[in-house]
């Protein structure tokens, strides 16, 4: 696996354990889940079978980014606008709309 270096980008984190374990468990299915795809295709099973395994992907990984976004509001964007830093809000606004692509 590829490291990726954030030395210079690196934000401070408003993640608690509870949360960070929870979207890695999930991240583990999802990683399951694509990985039974690739069989699926190896062992050329019914497109539609296959399709619903990734509608299903797709849904858990929308999951995910759910849960991210309600914690990065709750904690990161609170505490930009109690602090009087509107960049945050900038920032989140764009994601969203990456989000909605």
């Amino acid at each position: 696996m590829m490291k990726i270096d954030h030395s210079e980008t690196r934000k401070e984190k408003y993640r608690n354990q509870k949360l960070n374990d929870d979207l890695i468990k999930r991240l583990a299915r999802i990683e399951g889940q694509i990985r039974g795809i690739q069989r699926m295709i190896q062992g050329d099973l019914p497109c539609d079978d296959i399709l619903n395994q990734i509608i299903a992907v797709q849904s858990a990984l929308r999951a995910v980014s759910t849960r991210l976004l309600d914690n990065r509001i709750k904690s990161c964007i609170m505490e930009s606008i109690n602090s009087g830093n509107l960049e945050e809000i900038d920032e989140l606004i764009g994601t969203i709309k990456r989000m909605m692509r």
